[in-house]
């Protein structure tokens, strides 16, 4: 039996781009059943995210929208809020990324919405948090970022600035949205009470920087510096080998004694300096100094092979070319091939979590838009000619090669 938690959960997804398509997307890796509202003029990520045979499904979308079945409307058409009536009065979970007085004026709005559904769960995706001065600010991955000091933290270490080359801000706070809706149905189930959620994107990133880089500022009267001197060592990075690159880390007193015998140093490992971790944290330059020096008398395999020996975290650094060839995701399948509707062979990625030993169930692929507007329609209750009247005046779309289901 497949192990879908949340099977019979519905979630209206009223999000585009990454954010909050990320939160989505977790929750359907466990089993809920979700409707993804789009715009006529389409999800920007479906162009934006990179090339794709119709230009309709970027390598992002195609991953991050799979299970998700699409409903495409024209929010400021009239008749549209009937139609969204519907869908929210369907729905247990709405999750939303539109800048808040966008969906006041949609009548979408949280507020709004749980006047009239007090027992919904409503997500609300922002980037800056609502009660703030920079509440309904716009923003994108990138911004945050800078706003949270990750690049602050590139130029203390490199000299220069550098966003992550990764929408992690996204990302993060994508799954850590969908944790809080998981909270707020397990008290559902418990209470019977709905909740209203905000979740911002730069509160959220600015904590977990905050967690490692206060560091012994935590503390009145500070112990010392801002920042975790670990992390921003200009040496903290991988280290060269004959023929590329390794990445290596040692924290506990043992591990740096096998580290230090394994690379021809066990001299240092009585050193005073580097003999404990106490020791190593007072003389952090030195330290990351030598453990991040060259290999260049031998290949990254042959070095792995010594790590590994000695019971060392090691592994290489991969391109993205090569971590697609990667020897492990190759033997647990986390890539494999699907054929698309309109795409044609796509690769998909599978849950990367196990539940009795088996991954999660895979989901479909990521729908065109308007794939499913007919047969949502259909189980909203529309007759078929009130399904085809909102189609004629476009207030709803339909993919022309859609199965009609209606």
């Amino acid at each position: 039996m497949s192990y879908e938690p949340l099977h019979g959960t519905r979630v209206l997804d009223l999000t585009a781009v990454v954010v909050g398509p990320a939160a989505t997307w977790r929750l359907g890796q466990y089993g809920a059943q979700i409707i993804k509202v789009e715009s006529p003029g389409g999800d920007l990520m479906r162009g934006l995210g990179g090339l794709s045979p119709t230009g309709q499904h970027a390598g992002a979308y195609l991953h991050l929208n799979r299970g998700k079945r699409n409903i495409c409307l024209d929010l400021k058409a009239p008749g549209a809020s009937g139609v969204m009536e519907r869908l929210v009065a369907w729905a247990d979970v709405i999750v939303a990324n539109m800048r808040p007085k966008a969906l006041a004026r949609l009548g979408l709005d949280p507020e709004t919405v749980r006047a009239g559904h007090p027992g919904k769960i409503y997500c609300l995706l922002t980037g800056y948090g609502s009660d703030g001065p920079y509440g309904g600010f716009p923003t994108y991955d990138s911004v945050v970022q800078g706003a949270v000091g990750l690049p602050g933290l590139a130029l203390e270490r490199d000299g220069t600035p550098g966003y992550v080359p990764l929408l992690i801000c996204d990302h993060v706070v994508g799954e850590i949205a969908a944790g809080a809706i998981l909270a707020a149905l397990l008290n559902r189930h418990r209470t019977g009470k709905g909740v209203t959620l905000e979740v911002p994107m730069f509160e959220t990133m600015a904590t977990m920087v905050l967690q490692e880089h206060l560091a012994a500022q935590s503390f009145d009267p500070p112990a010392g510096p801002y920042g975790d001197q670990r992390l921003l060592s200009p040496h903290n990075r991988p280290m060269r080998t004959k023929d590329g690159f390794i990445a290596v880390t040692i924290n506990t007193d043992p591990q740096v004694r096998a580290f230090l015998a394994a690379t021809g140093r066990g001299h240092l490992a009585t050193d005073p300096r580097f003999a404990s971790v106490a020791a190593r944290a007072v003389h952090v330059a030195e330290w990351f100094e030598i453990r991040g020096a060259p290999l260049t008398d031998r290949t990254t395999d042959e070095w792995l092979k010594i790590f590994r020996t000695a019971d060392l975290a090691a592994m290489p650094v991969h391109s993205i070319e090569s971590l697609s060839r990667d020897p492990h995701l190759t033997a647990v399948q986390l890539m494999t091939q699907e054929d698309h509707p309109t795409e044609g062979r796509t690769t998909v990625l599978r849950s990367s979590i196990r539940a009795d030993d088996a991954p999660l169930p895979p989901r479909g692929p990521a729908a065109p838009r308007g794939w499913d507007t007919r047969a949502v329609l259909d189980e909203l209750g529309y007759t078929g000619a009130e399904a085809a009247a909102l189609l004629d005046r476009g207030v709803a779309v339909a993919h022309s090669s859609a199965p009609d289901r209606t």
